[in-house]
């Protein structure tokens, strides 16, 4: 793997950048691995790139329906933070930001990586109520979160001039996350698929998955693709929105429905907001990003969707709650929208598990994914490598739903 640094990108500067080795190959598929990853997207090229670095299991394909990082890696707020709840949830969490603040080292690849931190801006008692109790169950656990008053709230967001004294929710208070952060979503992606390619993973683009195949025992055989039958010994599906399309080729159903989440930026002004602002009360979160835009995310759509652009009406609602807390924005411009579809279970938690079907995996329910991509690649390499789950994600698995043990996860941004 090329070495990306300052004296390489002098060095091809002289040469017009014309002799930089390949991000990843380009290798003909084969008819059998020992893993198959159906899905190029965070999870799915984390999973590999730890299945190989970790575990030395090099012998694997990614599978990817249309290009490298086009999925739902690429139609997120790329926040990570760690603020949850529930004490299965947070150590994993934790563990994913402390990966994400290594990980430019870890691929040498510039994810630009920015300690943000993230402030809630609470309008009512209860939420502040709730949100002391995560802040108790968080210091357990070494997460950071502090209650802070609205003079404090306003002094770090200087732009928050609306939810006055008079106003219909008037600001009662904050907390603050300061693990919180933002980065770059593309060199996540980009980055982990030219680290795994570097151990001998292989990178297959516009090779659809339409049906996982079953052997006469009923375990897992292998895939069948656009481009032929592939074979393999295990084989995890790691396709947001699309899991249950995929899982049910193989006569498996899993408690998992799929909805729209959707975002938008402005236009690119004067940096005014260095912060990660939410207000669940409302409905809306932003940041600003490096180019000046603000990128704005809301609530999922109520219904089943798997839609992948946005509905007038979620637009409308979040920009309404964010123009009461800052209406000076009220005169930005749209830039552009997108959507993804996420699969989300009955508790609002993943689903990291082999399932009923021997060797077939799942890495599924993920509501707001982006920040577990470097945890969650790495316990289930463990799990798929060790035949063992991994202690961080061993409460997430499908036994947990038959008896209805829930984990129930209200650590969701804009969750209400």
């Amino acid at each position: 793997m090329q070495n990306y640094s300052l004296f390489s990108l002098a060095r091809n500067a002289l040469t017009g950048h014309k002799n930089w080795q390949k991000a990843w190959r380009s290798a003909p598929l084969k008819e059998a691995y020992e893993v198959i990853i159906i899905g190029a997207g965070g999870h799915g090229l984390a999973t590999a790139y730890y299945l190989a670095k970790e575990f030395g299991i090099t012998n694997v394909a990614v599978l990817e329906r249309g290009w490298l990082g086009g999925g739902n890696v690429a139609r997120n707020t790329v926040t990570v933070r760690s603020n949850y709840l529930r004490d299965q949830s947070i150590p994993f969490y934790v563990k994913s930001v402390s990966l994400y603040e290594g990980l430019t080292k870890d691929l040498n690849f510039n994810m630009m990586h920015s300690k943000r931190t993230m402030v809630d801006v609470v309008l009512n008692y209860p939420k502040m109520r709730d949100l002391r109790r995560r802040q108790l169950t968080m210091d357990i656990y070494g997460s950071t979160y502090e209650q802070i008053t609205v003079d404090e709230v306003r002094n770090i967001i200087p732009a928050l001039t609306g939810g006055g004294p008079q106003s219909r929710l008037p600001i009662i208070g904050g907390m603050v996350h300061k693990d919180a952060g933002v980065n770059r979503h593309d060199a996540v992606a980009w980055g982990y698929a030219r680290a795994a390619d570097a151990l001998g993973v292989e990178m297959h683009q516009q090779t659809a998955v339409t049906a996982l195949l079953r052997a006469e025992n009923g375990d897992i055989q292998g895939v069948e693709t656009v481009k032929g039958t592939v074979k393999a010994k295990k084989v995890i599906v790691a396709v947001s929105g699309h899991t249950t399309s995929l899982t049910e080729t193989a006569g498996l159903r899993l408690p998992l429905r799929t909805m729209n989440l959707t975002a938008f930026v402005s236009e690119p002004i004067k940096p005014i907001v260095d912060v990660i602002v939410n207000c669940s009360d409302l409905g809306f979160y932003f940041s600003q990003s490096d180019k000046g835009e603000l990128v704005i995310g809301g609530a999922p759509d109520s219904g089943q969707s798997f839609r992948r652009d946005i509905k007038q009406h979620v637009f409308e609602d979040t920009v309404g709650a964010m123009l009461e807390l800052f209406p000076s924005f009220k005169k930005l411009k749209l830039l552009r929208q997108w959507g993804g579809h996420l699969d989300i279970a009955p508790d609002a938690s993943p689903i990291m598990d082999e399932t009923s079907v021997s060797g077939l995996y799942v890495t599924a329910g993920w509501w707001g994914g982006y920040k577990a991509i470097p945890a969650g690649g790495l316990t289930m390499a463990h799990h798929v490598a060790t035949n063992s789950p991994h202690p961080l994600m061993q409460a997430f698995s499908l036994n947990r739903f038959k008896n209805l043990d829930y984990i129930l996860e209200t650590g969701t941004t804009t969750a209400r």
